[in-house]
């Protein structure tokens, strides 16, 4: 599904709802796990059509690892979705500007945070945690981003709390989880447009090996729950 929704008197797009935006790439990642994408919306006359104003439905902040391009893997064209993308997609000011851009003036309705499996920035984490090592120059500064995302582990109380913070798939989807909440906590222009029913924002797993992405977090309503991690 693109974004050719219906337009207003004015020729902008009508802006999609939160649960409308997710099923958009829901059924794009479904074809794209299939191995039968569309690549709808990448055409000249698409290019003509974006060349004055772009109206995204999604916002979209990733790791900038080559094998997890959001484009592809949600099978989305030209002006659908507004990508930012940091190593473990870890968030600063510039991030948090970049989505608040990305939502309020370009009116997105949904905002994917997507991790996924094998993720170098996690994993230097855990290696971190495991043995007092620090990566070299400022790699580390991505280390000490993901860092605080155990703090969400450790509250928890269990024999395997102190193991889980060594496990990368655990610390991973607690870094999707715990980025959601980073978005709400800092940007009070992101809380708002969730609390309003404007914007959802979700956390999304990306699987490298079947290329499916599985929903981990909620804020707001797109129309299905978080999925429940398995043993």
């Amino acid at each position: 599904m693109s974004t050719d929704m219906t337009s207003t008197a004015e020729g902008t797009p009508a802006r999609p709802t939160p649960a409308e935006a997710w099923a958009a790439l829901r059924a794009g990642n479904e074809r794209f796990v299939r191995d039968a994408p569309e690549h709808p919306s990448q055409g000249a006359a698409r290019r003509r059509e974006l060349r004055a104003a772009q109206h995204p439905h999604t916002v979209i902040f990733g790791c900038s690892d080559s094998r997890v391009a959001a484009e592809i893997i949600f099978d989305q064209g030209l002006g659908d979705v507004f990508v930012v993308r940091t190593a473990g997609h870890v968030v600063d000011t510039t991030v948090l500007g970049s989505i608040e851009y990305g939502t309020e003036v370009l009116g997105a309705s949904l905002v994917v945070v997507l991790g996924h499996d094998s993720c170098g920035a996690v994993a230097a984490t855990a290696h971190t945690l495991a043995t007092g090592e620090q990566p070299p120059g400022f790699v580390r500064a991505v280390v000490d981003r993901v860092m605080p995302s155990v703090a969400a582990i450790t509250a928890r109380a269990g024999d395997g709390a102190r193991d889980a913070l060594f496990d990368p798939d655990t610390l991973r989807t607690e870094h999707v989880r715990h980025t959601v909440a980073m978005l709400r906590g800092y940007s009070a222009a992101l809380e708002r447009a969730v609390t309003e029913g404007r914007v959802a924002i979700v956390g999304v797993e990306y699987d490298l090996e079947d290329g499916s992405a599985r929903l981990v977090e909620v804020a707001g309503d797109v129309g299905e729950p978080a999925q429940v991690a398995t043993a």
